[in-house]
């Protein structure tokens, strides 16, 4: 409303108006910015379409959902001073999902000013940070992890690709030093005697500083290994893609984030016969996946890609969570949000996601998918695409609390 038009408004109304329910606001701290921006920003676009969902729909408790946007410049630093400009705007539901690194950062600025505020909390809304320590010695009442994690991926990648007589017996991990690459290394090393392989090498190296990986591929190369095994994503995937074609490696990638767009342009037909374990799939979700990427098309200008679909559904959480949860003095009290959504759940064309209230850590169906020509949608402006293989309902994929996980909640 701007300002002629208030001005215009009789003074009843205006009371009227101010007394009115104070809007949610949800503040993305995203990389928007730097090596790591083409992340962010895939995630940015998933929130902005399910928030604009969630404000067709009549927003919350009368009032549009408001989005705030902070560039958290790719570093914990950063994302810990945008934080705290996002509390002092006043915003309630912190959304961050690039880099565990980030969220490590965020889950625990977010538990210090919760234990410093009571009566002005904050809720963690991480959806797509997957290192395990996060629903593990991290875990607390404030942050959910609506994504999956080293364990889930990995467990779901390895019986695809073995159902798809596509994993080889001997396997190379290439993973990015720290929090979630070392939890990847560690799940394809524990997932060997399952997928029947032996890990021939491992290789963790920093963090999206790597411009050429031609080294890296060599050594793969040198391993004899059949099977290369990955959770790189952002420049250390793309980077990655475009060496193994320059090298014409023929082992196939089991991967968790190929679909980032960049990387099967990168890769050329050196990616078919590659494997994802991914949230979704448009082919693998039928006419319910189709229609999603019908809609999305039509509000953002293409189909979604890489981690756009899980933070639409992420935030399809939250809104079946501020469904359930009544104002409280015209505003949004955030512990009974939090309370709602330990049993937020949805119906996603993959099928039902829920929220486990032991650990904060979401259920979700994954689909692992294979690239191959005859996919159904078409990405990079190739003639290559994701074609499903297999789909693990939310059960399927499951894995156990971790044992390190001591949840604390408000008395």
């Amino acid at each position: 409303m701007n300002s002629l038009r208030l001005a215009a408004l009789p003074a009843a109304l205006l009371i009227s108006t101010a007394a009115q329910a104070a809007p949610v606001k949800i503040g993305l701290l995203e990389t928007l910015s730097g090596p790591q921006a083409s992340t962010g920003q895939t995630f940015r676009a998933g929130v902005r379409y399910a928030v604009d969902k969630i404000n067709a729909a009549g927003g919350w408790n009368g009032e549009p959902v408001q989005l705030v946007e902070y560039d958290n410049q790719g570093g914990p630093a950063g994302a810990s001073d945008k934080l705290k400009a996002a509390i002092a705007d006043g915003v309630q539901l912190v959304v961050q999902g690039a880099s565990s690194a980030i969220a490590g950062q965020i889950t625990e600025d977010v538990r210090k000013h919760n234990l410093r505020n009571p009566g002005k909390e904050i809720v963690f809304i991480n959806v797509g940070a997957e290192a395990l320590e996060l629903t593990g010695e991290k875990c607390n009442f404030h942050h959910f992890r609506i994504t999956g994690n080293a364990q889930v991926r990995t467990k779901a990648l390895v019986q695809g690709m073995k159902q798809a007589k596509a994993l080889g017996s001997k396997v190379y991990a290439i993973n990015q030093n720290y929090s979630w690459g070392q939890d990847m290394e560690k799940a394809i090393v524990d997932n060997a005697a399952a997928g029947g392989y032996q890990v021939v090498e491992k290789r963790l190296h920093d963090v999206n500083k790597i411009q050429d990986f031609a080294p890296y591929v060599a050594k793969i190369v040198a391993s004899g290994a059949d099977t290369v095994m990955t959770g790189n994503w952002s420049n250390d995937l793309l980077l990655m893609m475009k060496a193994a074609k320059a090298a014409g490696l023929k082992a196939d990638f089991g991967t968790v984030f190929l679909d980032q767009p960049g990387n099967i342009s990168n890769a050329g037909e050196t990616a078919i016969g590659h494997f994802i374990a991914h949230v979704f799939n448009g082919e693998a979700g039928g006419a319910e996946g189709a229609k999603f990427v019908s809609d999305y098309a039509a509000k953002t200008g293409r189909a979604p890609v890489f981690v756009e679909a899980q933070a639409v559904f992420a935030l399809d959480m939250v809104a079946d969570a501020l469904k359930r949860t009544k104002a409280t003095a015209g505003a949004l009290d955030v512990n009974a949000f939090a309370r709602a959504m330990e049993t937020a759940k949805i119906k996603t064309p993959m099928g039902e996601m829920s929220m486990r209230a032991a650990d904060h850590q979401v259920l979700l169906p994954l689909v692992v998918s294979t690239v191959t020509k005859d996919a159904k949608y078409k990405v990079d402006g190739t003639d290559m695409g994701f074609k499903p293989v297999k789909v693990f309902s939310a059960e399927e994929s499951a894995m156990p609390v971790q044992s390190s996980c001591k949840m604390q909640r408000p008395s």
